[in-house]
């Protein structure tokens, strides 16, 4: 009967002493080691100086989850399973573009939904739902000045765009996921009005 090297080793009493969390951390840190140095190979940056949306949003609630933050830690993981569900509509990682537009529409529904709240007299909640958008809108880049819109705004209806649709049209691509469409709208309104 042949024995076997375990059973041989139990014979002998020298069992290797080492717990599994040993082992996995060593086999974590050479994971790790492991692809910083495929990342180096490749010229990718391991630490990139600039990270994507996503990945800001990642970082921040990891940091949030250590400082046990739960408000932050809720918000920020709710935002990134929007993302999710976006990248499975899109059948591909959302860009940075994509991605901001839905932490907008996560803006735009706490907002909305502040208003309701303030409406029910719950002013609390609402005060709730403003603070959460504000900390969202940390995430975006900075909103443009008016007046650059209003430039833009302008130059469509010298263009020939006389209605509220045509220059809608033709002005919000050149803003899409950097200005906020109601601000939009209401310039338009006023240009239009002002051009009459």
């Amino acid at each position: 009967m042949s024995v076997t090297f375990t059973q041989r080793v139990r014979r002998r009493g020298s069992w290797p002493n080492c717990t599994s969390t040993d082992t996995t951390q060593s086999r974590a840190s050479d994971a790790n080691e492991s692809w910083t140095r495929r990342a180096a190979r490749a010229g990718a940056h391991t630490r990139p100086d600039v990270a994507s949306l996503p990945e800001r949003l990642r970082a921040a609630m990891n940091q949030a989850r250590k400082h046990r933050d739960q408000g932050r830690t809720l918000l920020l993981s709710t935002i990134l399973a929007d993302l999710k569900n976006r990248e499975f509509e899109l059948q591909h990682p959302v860009s940075d573009d994509e991605a901001a537009e839905v932490v907008r529409r996560g803006i735009k529904r706490r907002r909305e939904a502040a208003e309701q709240y303030s409406a029910a007299g719950r002013p609390d909640r609402g005060e709730a739902e403003l603070a959460e958008a504000k900390a969202l809108e940390e995430f975006l880049p900075a909103a443009l000045d008016a007046e650059e819109i209003r430039r833009a705004v302008r130059e469509a209806i010298a263009a020939g765009a006389k209605d509220l649709g045509k220059v809608m049209g033709q002005v919000m691509p050149k803003f899409k996921g950097r200005a906020d469409g109601k601000v939009v709208n209401q310039i338009v309104r006023e240009e239009l009005a002002a051009a009459v």
